[in-house]
């Protein structure tokens, strides 16, 4: 990824400053920040980070992302921390075969050898169908009607 490019977990931020460095090795400052690096992972397809930041216990022996959605926005809906334990409520957006969707989850994350790992969530998905008027949910900031209402074939 462009390093000036803006960081995809949406931070306002650019790559280079937010979540490149976690990508290239340097240890998560909270448990929301590695949430986001953990989603601009998912972003950019980078198992090999996503299961590397997942705590032992409870990560996959290996992880494909050949058929995984097109995440496109990612919020934050609430970050809390107390000692070696946070968790972070979070929504993101994606779309997959033309249709909008959302995975929502209250995600756990552990500090172990003095780094943050995601250990486990309990994931919700839906069905997003966002209105004419809405911004759209592909992160631009336009309205839905100006920007991807017509790409999705509706």
């Amino acid at each position: 990824m462009d390093q000036d490019q803006p960081c995809p977990c949406g931070s306002g931020t650019g790559y280079a400053k937010c979540c490149g460095p976690l990508h290239a090795g340097a240890t998560a400052p909270s448990p929301e920040a590695l949430m986001r690096s953990r989603f601009s992972a998912f972003v950019l397809k980078d198992a090999t980070y996503l299961l590397k930041s997942w705590h032992p216990e409870t990560r996959p022996g290996e992880l494909d992302l050949s058929d995984a959605p097109d995440w496109t926005t990612l919020q934050v809906i609430s970050s809390d921390q107390s000692g070696d334990t946070g968790t972070v409520h979070f929504r993101a957006i994606f779309r997959e075969q033309g249709q909008w969707g959302y995975l929502e989850e209250a995600s756990t994350f552990l500090k172990r050898d003095g780094r943050w790992l995601y250990h486990r969530g309990t994931p919700q998905q839906g069905v997003l169908k966002p209105g004419r008027n809405d911004r759209c949910p592909c992160g631009s900031g336009r309205k839905y009607k100006a920007c991807c209402l017509n790409s999705a074939g509706q």
